[in-house]
């Protein structure tokens, strides 16, 4: 019984340390966030595997379907559950530098130029705040890239890609 207890306690522990991790609300983001283009009504709405001739000049929504169908380009690096979405759209960057990578719902992010997998270099994220879910900042060169997002539960993603200040 003792022993029940025990794992019950540490259980209970552990998801309550889990839970602490994820930090909650707006104000938790790293660096200023940019909610309003997230939602803005005027956001272009593109196909999966759809390409870009330049970067967007406010967010997109990406549409998504089931990882079987999605053909990405790239192995994502996290393997997408069942009952998941995903999706790709090839951008052409305008100039090398760093930018932001914004998307409104939780969805595993790889970011492809060159053949590599980039890894970010920084990334931020928050529950508990309406219409943005993560950031991350990429090092892009003035080359095309490939933007995949998978892992999502909805079928449908708005992202915003920025300049970082």
């Amino acid at each position: 019984m003792r022993a029940l207890i025990f794992l019950a306690a540490l259980t209970i522990s552990a998801t309550s340390a889990f839970a602490a991790e994820e930090p909650s609300g707006c104000d938790k983001f790293k660096w200023p966030i940019e909610r309003a283009a997230l939602a803005a009504p005027d956001r272009t709405k593109l196909a999966s595997g759809s390409e870009q001739a330049e970067l967007p000049s406010s967010a997109i929504t990406l549409e998504l379907i089931v990882p079987s169908e999605a053909r990405l380009p790239t192995m994502p690096e996290r393997a997408p559950k069942d009952g998941t979405f995903a999706g790709f759209t090839s951008i052409k960057t305008p100039k090398a530098g760093l930018y932001t990578i914004s998307l409104s719902a939780g969805a595993w992010v790889d970011v492809v130029q060159d053949g590599h997998v980039l890894k970010p270099m920084d990334f931020s994220g928050a529950t508990d705040c309406e219409g943005i879910r993560k950031t991350m900042k990429y090092q892009l060169s003035a080359q095309p890239f490939v933007l995949q997002v998978s892992g999502t539960k909805d079928n449908s993603v708005s992202i915003a890609i920025l300049p970082a200040q």
